[in-house]
């Protein structure tokens, strides 16, 4: 049996593929690329259907954060000509989040830049849930606001929240390469918070670093281990005036390669391509569905995105459909167990002490597939800066957002 039928079969019982087999989907070939995609294709319809889960962005609060990500617009230093605006009141973040729920968005993600929230924050964001569930009673509210002290995700489970996002973004081995005003291990502290408080964990990664191939399986496996119910994959936007803004190392074929790799690694949770999509993807975007089961409609924090009618029309070309609002989007085993992948005992959570789940430093070895291998490294995409476009409208402007 070759490395895809055997990816194939995996996903199906949900059980983790060794680092090497996530590994070799990274390093297969462009020629390889529809091979690949077709694979993890059919977990992904096993698992979700033909479905596409739309969520929307609020910018509660944007710019001027005391933390320096690398990657980041918002960060500690940047030069990045982004919006720059302090926090919205309920009526203004209800009004913003109206216009992505009636594009067809079933969860709504409140965003506000800096290290972490205070008391009085958490006041102001639950005001805000409260204000939106009162206008849209099924919508689901994820908050995202940094750093979580004890107690706090508590309170916005009690205000109305159903879920929390917090990325590990990359690898433990390399996070402070990325970050130096907090660690890895805070930001693992948070989602752990997350799921004690009874929210939804939403944790993913950001590729287009200039990281390896290790990293990326290394932030992967961690992510299976952390167990959220949600994967958000974003492709890095190289932004002007940030320390990362001449990394340019994506193509279209290494998107969707990392997309695959991630569903067959958490088969059964809702993988999301967030971030960057437009730009790194591009024309082949449509393709990308059949991997991840869940995109943002419209903008997103301080850049622009596709138009949200263009976001509709590519779904239902693709032959997809858009999520209802009475849908569940999880597999029924994960929502009677309140758990996601990799929390069962027969799924393999990640954790497993055999040679097979190692350190992920392997050259490719062990792997029984008939796929090409990439002998060499792709080249780095040409740089495409007229993609990325500052969000000028929306949240925190008095121009109607993109939705």
């Amino acid at each position: 049996m070759d490395l895809l039928n055997t990816l194939v079969d995996k996903g199906l019982r949900r059980e983790l593929p060794t680092r090497d087999e996530a590994l070799a989907v990274l390093a297969t070939s462009d020629d390889d690329v529809l091979d690949v995609v077709a694979a993890a294709g059919k977990v992904r319809r096993h698992w979700f259907g033909r479905r596409v889960k739309l969520n929307y962005l609020v910018n509660l609060k944007s710019g001027l954060c005391p933390e320096d990500c690398s990657y980041c617009s918002q960060r500690l230093g940047s030069k990045a000509d982004i919006l720059k605006y302090t926090w919205l009141k309920p009526d203004q973040a209800s009004q913003a989040a109206a216009a992505g729920l009636a594009g067809g968005a079933k969860r709504v993600c409140l965003v506000a830049s800096g290290r972490g929230p205070t008391d009085r924050d958490v006041d102001r964001v639950s005001d805000t849930i409260k204000a939106i569930k009162d206008q849209n009673e099924d919508v689901e509210v994820c908050a995202c606001l940094g750093l979580l002290s004890d107690g706090q995700a508590e309170r916005l489970r009690e205000a109305g929240a159903d879920a929390y996002n917090h990325n590990l973004n990359t690898s433990e081995g390399t996070y402070g390469d990325i970050t130096t005003t907090h660690t890895y291990a805070d930001r693992v502290d948070t989602v752990q918070k997350a799921h004690a408080a009874g929210l939804s964990a939403c944790s993913g990664l950001i590729a287009g670093m200039g990281e390896s191939d290790e990293d990326l399986v290394d932030v992967v496996y961690s992510l299976r281990e952390l167990d959220p119910d949600s994967v958000p994959v974003n492709f890095l936007i190289p932004f002007e005036g940030t320390p990362l803004a001449k990394e340019w190392n994506l193509t279209p074929q290494r998107c969707l390669r990392i997309l695959a790799m991630v569903r067959f690694v958490c088969p059964d949770v809702e993988v999301r391509i967030a971030g960057g999509r437009e730009v790194h993807l591009r024309t082949m975007q449509p393709l990308a569905l059949n991997l991840a089961n869940s995109i943002f409609l419209g903008d997103y924090l301080t850049s622009e995105g596709q138009a949200g009618k263009a976001d509709l029309e590519m779904i239902a070309d693709a032959g997809f459909e858009v999520e209802g609002a009475g849908e569940v989007t999880l597999p029924e085993h994960r929502v009677t167990a309140g758990a996601g992948c990799g929390a069962h005992a027969e799924a393999g959570c990640g954790a497993h002490a055999d040679a097979d789940a190692g350190c992920g430093s392997h050259e490719g070895g062990g792997v029984c597939g008939s796929v090409k291998v990439q002998a060499e490294q792709e080249q780095p995409a040409e740089a495409r800066t007229d993609l990325v476009a500052v969000r000028r409208r929306g949240a925190g402007t008095d121009l109607a957002p993109n939705a």
